[in-house]
């Protein structure tokens, strides 16, 4: 199979084409054997940064888009030209830096607020230049340790060292409403919330998990929490009341990777299981589910059985159509959520993580040697059905959908049981 075979697809746009790699500069004095990984990789919500965990403890913090011909440096590498806005150049005067979190880094996030509380933290200097910058950046990164370091993405100062877990946080997640609340997880099988409008506040700490916790993620609505652990169910969490809202059981080994959609309406949960399931998370009920079947020339394909691949990663794309997902196969593939077999896919080598652009069109993975690769992801003009259901969805439950007096057919498109 080559780079760009189109599995169900006519339309060669939907193919992943690699854009561009980002290599860690080779002077550095580490081994290269050793905690060299990129566990995570993200974007900020307004698209003007990018985080990459390239290994060692340090975080390289990239204005986004990249520079023109970013092969002039030994850092990077390309296939094509990624642009920078000379307008957003000018306006913010974003710089590259460099965080040193002195502890390899597993887990990244980025949380905004229009109105900090902690606006005094700011320099004097930063709050009189702000009025180019819509919102007041940070950067979560979980660590080794079991500390969780804070920090101001435009100066690149720390604000906060919380400390309370006993044991690598795996993962993180803000809430997208401004209010700066975390969610950390845990492999000291527990998740942890902190206000950092309060100083990095503990407010909760979430016990329910018996293995180590992988993944965690905040509805967009903010109402529900997912955590996933190396166990075979899934917890949902209400974000309001933080209590246990349900237990979804539907895998059959441990769960690695979670993500909501845009409008919070699904679930998308990926496993060591080989498979992806998509939930209805108000009413816990499993709608599709997806198999990866191996890519691999490295398998024996004579054999009269599927050989399937355990996955690592998955993430809904930012209109919510779409779903990325990495598999130890080393492919990366692209799904419908029509159809439960992938849309296209690309070989990745070594895998851990991917993530969508937040305005679409661009997709980047993280692999074990420290890389970041950059893809083109399905570029699609929703049609104006999904952009109502997705409305409507945004504020309303399944269980309002259902009780609105309206027929069956438009309850089923409307709850996601059928596209049509």
């Amino acid at each position: 199979m080559d780079s760009n075979t189109v599995l169900h697809s006519d339309n060669k746009e939907d193919v992943p084409v690699l854009l561009a790699e980002l290599r860690p500069g080779r002077e550095q004095l580490y081994d290269w054997k050793s905690s060299c990984e990129t566990w995570s990789v993200a974007f900020s919500p307004d698209g003007f940064w990018f985080a990459w965990s390239q290994g060692h403890g340090i975080i390289k913090l990239i204005p986004w888009p990249l520079e023109e011909e970013p092969i002039r440096t030994p850092s990077y590498r390309t296939k094509s030209q990624c642009y920078k806005s000379a307008e957003v150049t000018g306006k913010c005067n974003l710089k590259e830096k460099i965080l040193d979190c002195g502890q390899i880094v597993w887990s990244l996030a980025f949380g905004s607020s229009s109105s900090p509380a902690g606006w005094k933290l700011w320099p004097r200097s930063r709050q009189q230049a702000s009025g180019s910058i819509r919102s007041w950046q940070l950067l979560a990164t979980g660590l080794c340790d079991g500390h969780v370091k804070i920090w101001e993405v435009h100066t690149g100062r720390m604000l906060f060292n919380l400390s309370g877990h006993q044991d690598v946080v795996r993962d993180l997640s803000f809430t997208t409403n401004g209010s700066l609340t975390l969610v950390t997880a845990s492999r000291d099988k527990t998740l942890r919330i902190w206000d950092l409008k309060k100083d990095g506040k503990l407010i909760q700490v979430l016990s329910g998990h018996i293995q180590w916790v992988y993944c965690c993620s905040i509805s967009p609505d903010c109402s529900m929490l997912c955590s996933a652990a190396g166990e075979s169910s899934v917890l949902l969490w209400s974000m309001r009341s933080y209590t246990l809202i349900r237990k979804l059981e539907g895998h059959q080994n441990s769960v690695v990777s979670c993500d909501f959609s845009p409008d919070s309406a699904l679930l998308i949960t990926a496993s060591y299981d080989t498979t992806m399931i998509l939930w209805d998370p108000y009413t816990g009920e499993k709608l599709r589910q997806f198999l990866h079947i191996s890519l691999s020339r490295d398998l024996d394909y004579s054999s009269p059985e599927p050989q399937l691949s355990a996955l690592r990663s998955v993430c809904f794309s930012p209109e919510g159509l779409y779903l990325a997902s990495l598999a130890d196969d080393r492919f990366l593939r692209i799904w419908s959520l029509e159809h439960e077999e992938p849309l296209s896919a690309a070989p990745v080598t070594n895998g851990l993580c991917c993530t969508f652009f937040p305005h679409g069109g661009i997709l980047a993975t993280g692999n074990r040697d420290g890389h970041v690769q950059f893809w083109t992801s399905p570029q699609v003009l929703s049609s104006l059905r999904h952009l109502c259901r997705k409305a409507l969805r945004c504020f309303l439950t399944t269980y309002q959908v259902l009780a609105l007096p309206i027929p069956g057919k438009m309850k089923d498109f409307l709850t996601y049981r059928t596209n049509y």
